[in-house]
């Protein structure tokens, strides 16, 4: 039994944000109904890296585990009503439309309270239900630029530079989530439901707390040097530096010890509060010319030896091979009805008595429908007739299994996946983009 055994989400959501603050509440034991047109979520059909599956795209299966889907169409009185009657058993109803969608399909705030006074209503938008930017599309690589964080890497005269994951979506993600359970605690206590709104600007701010505080406190400005460097309010060295046959990150070492590490007499001269942040290129450019001449695994062995903080630089291949990600199980393997074996990121936390685990794989399009409309009081003659007029769908498919979790990593599934030509190692990585 999970944390969240006994809790109905509905999940109206789309794209990154929603579906994993719905996927995340599901993972800890809430039966999640994922609403979803009839011709399937667009995402099923927008394949993320040209990742196509057998009927489910990657996206779609790494945002839309532990899920039943219901296919409705809610611009029918007959879709509205079924979606309505799901409403009125729920505790939490999850959507992330465009201004003013919720509103014309009937499914906005107030409309859902009239249905179930208990509910906690997620509310997740780009910029906030109003104000100027209200209409506007809330897209994580738009948000990033926005908060300012595209300033905080890269080198001066470089152009501003984004992260390679979807930070925005995934903090929004989980910051609807933190809402939506101190929502249910509080209602637990009083029996009130309530709206939580979330929107992406916000969270992509809210994670900044040190570098925006240290500008509006410190008035200190985003300053980017001349080399690369992975913070601009970080002292140098800090990044990623090239070795004799990968790379290597570097983070706040100790100068003077660095120094004698890499025969720098000048290194270790330097005050590490004063020129690690006034002479950070000359910093890097010690680091550069030094770190070349011993690999990686040297490196790193050194450095562990003297107390500095340094790691491998990874891609996904060497990710899948790490033995502590193998320990930790962080990754979960289970066999899906039409896409095989998936592996996936699995849980960013443990309980050690109502643990999360995968009881099901995304969902066809439509595959729970018949079985979800009965559990709503539908009579079989009743679902026939929506199913026939198009106000609902179902996949025609036979019925999915259940995902069979492994609870952990499949040691021989993350080797064969590490062993794909398109995982390429850092240091294939650095000769490819060398040559």
């Amino acid at each position: 039994m999970g944390a969240l055994s006994g809790y109905r989400v509905v999940d109206l959501s789309i794209a990154m944000a929603g579906p994993l603050a719905a996927m995340r509440m599901g993972d800890l034991g809430a039966d999640v109904v994922k609403v979803e047109p009839v011709t399937g979520e667009w995402q099923r059909h927008a394949p993320a890296g040209g990742a196509t599956g057998n009927r489910i795209n990657a996206s779609f299966l790494a945002l839309n585990r532990n899920k039943r889907s219901l296919a409705l169409d809610l611009k029918s009185p007959a879709g509205r009503q079924a979606v309505h009657d799901l409403i009125a058993g729920a505790d939490v109803f999850v959507q992330n439309y465009r201004t003013g969608v919720a509103e014309r399909l009937g499914v906005d705030y107030e409309s859902v309270r009239r249905t179930n006074p208990g509910i906690v209503y997620v509310s997740i938008s780009g910029y906030g239900k109003d104000g100027p930017y209200a209409n506007r599309p809330g897209q994580d690589l738009l948000l990033q630029a926005m908060s300012g964080a595209m300033y905080n890497v890269g080198r001066e005269g470089d152009p501003p530079q984004p992260a390679g994951t979807y930070t925005i979506d995934a903090i929004t993600a989980y910051s609807a989530v933190e809402g939506a359970l101190a929502a249910l605690l509080h209602r637990e206590r009083t029996g009130e439901g309530q709206l939580v709104s979330v929107n992406m600007l916000d969270a992509a701010l809210a994670v900044q707390a040190q570098e925006l505080t240290i500008y509006t406190v410190g008035g200190v400005p985003q300053r980017r040097g001349g080399r690369p460097h992975g913070h601009t309010y970080i002292r140098a060295p800090y990044g990623a530096f090239a070795t004799a046959d990968g790379h290597v990150a570097l983070a706040m070492p100790n100068l003077a010890v660095l120094g004698g590490l890499l025969g720098s007499a000048e290194l270790s001269a330097m005050d590490e509060n004063v020129d690690g942040h006034t002479r950070r290129d000359d910093i890097n450019a010690i680091v550069s010319a030094a770190l070349t001449t011993r690999t990686t695994g040297e490196w790193l062995e050194l450095f562990a030896e003297h107390g500095l903080w340094a790691s491998p630089v990874y891609a996904y291949a060497d990710v899948l091979r790490d033995p502590q990600v193998r320990h930790n199980g962080s990754l979960v393997t289970y066999e899906h009805p039409t896409e095989g074996t998936v592996t996936t990121p699995g849980f960013p936390f443990r309980l050690s008595r109502t643990a999360p685990e995968v009881s099901r794989g995304a969902p066809l399009a439509g595959e729970h429908t018949r079985e979800l409309l009965a559990e709503l009081g539908y009579a079989a003659d009743r679902i026939d007739a929506l199913l026939a007029e198009g106000a609902a769908a179902q996949d025609r498919s036979a019925q999915a299994p259940s995902a069979q979790d492994s609870s952990g990593q499949d040691p021989a599934a993350q080797d064969q996946l590490a062993q794909r030509p398109v995982a390429q190692s850092a240091t294939r990585q650095q000769e490819a983009s060398t040559a």
